[in-house]
């Protein structure tokens, strides 16, 4: 987060030294406009997550029966619809497994956004909100502590889903 943060800066930071002009001083606050500060943030928390992502993707690649492949390509069917129609069924526990791990990643997504941007400027995550309540200056406990009850129960949602499926999994078996 910090050094995203000051590779966002408008006076030396990296992507403002790229993007300006002949070093005349670039306007573009990226972390201090709501319209921008959300869509560095959500750079900061892709490069974060993309290797883990496509290491995922690529042991469930790897484990699709060549087979499976070679069939389509007899039966006729282009490259593009052997992914669409054959491998992504194949990725099916693979995807579920990735949109449980991103959401869980999203709603922790604290850390980021209180570096970057402190909480502020349209990024009121709800992880920043129950820190605020809770340590802030308010320290309205009572309050912190219902918004982590909310958060827990947004967590259990996909988690739950992940659970059932597995199991459905198990009892086919």
């Amino acid at each position: 987060g910090i050094i995203w943060e000051l590779m966002y800066s408008n006076n030396y930071g990296l992507i403002t030294s790229l993007i300006g002009r002949n070093g005349q001083i670039n306007l573009i606050d990226w972390l201090g406009n709501p319209n921008l500060n959300l869509w560095a943030v959500l750079v900061e928390a892709s490069w974060r997550q993309v290797g883990y992502v496509m290491v995922l993707y690529l042991a469930g690649l790897k484990a699709v029966d060549p087979t499976l492949r070679e069939a389509a390509t007899v039966d006729g069917a282009s490259p593009w619809q052997t992914f669409w129609r054959v491998v992504f069924p194949v990725l099916r526990p693979i995807n579920v497994i990735i949109v449980v791990i991103t959401v869980i990643e999203s709603l922790r997504a604290f850390d980021l956004v209180y570096i970057t941007t402190g909480g502020q400027n349209g990024l009121e995550l709800l992880s920043v909100l129950i820190t605020k309540n809770i340590v802030g200056q308010a320290s309205r406990i009572d309050f912190g502590s219902a918004l982590g009850v909310v958060l827990l129960v947004i967590s259990l949602i996909p988690i739950s889903a992940f659970l059932v499926q597995q199991l459905r999994q198990e009892q086919k078996s």
